[in-house]
């Protein structure tokens, strides 16, 4: 069964900054992306819609083993 987890980064900056994000639709966003890609620094990005959010699409960050959850936001730029 996959383990996820949530840097500290995470838990103290973007919790703080974003209080209305859940973790359940960060895990969702890995689970089920429509989209990743690799980014600098070894980590990964991955985009889901959620529909919570009105269907706008959260972006997730995570570490190199994508299950580390780092950081996560709306991205009101993304398109398909």
């Amino acid at each position: 069964m996959e383990q996820y987890g949530f840097t500290e980064y995470f838990e103290k900056e973007v919790s703080r900054k974003r209080p209305y994000l859940k973790k359940e639709w960060c895990i969702q966003t890995v689970k089920s992306p429509v989209k990743v890609e690799p980014q600098e620094n070894n980590r990964f990005r991955f985009w889901c819609p959620i529909e919570e959010l009105e269907g706008r699409y959260l972006r997730v960050i995570t570490l190199k083993d994508k299950q580390t959850i780092h950081n996560a936001f709306p991205d009101r730029g993304f398109k398909l």
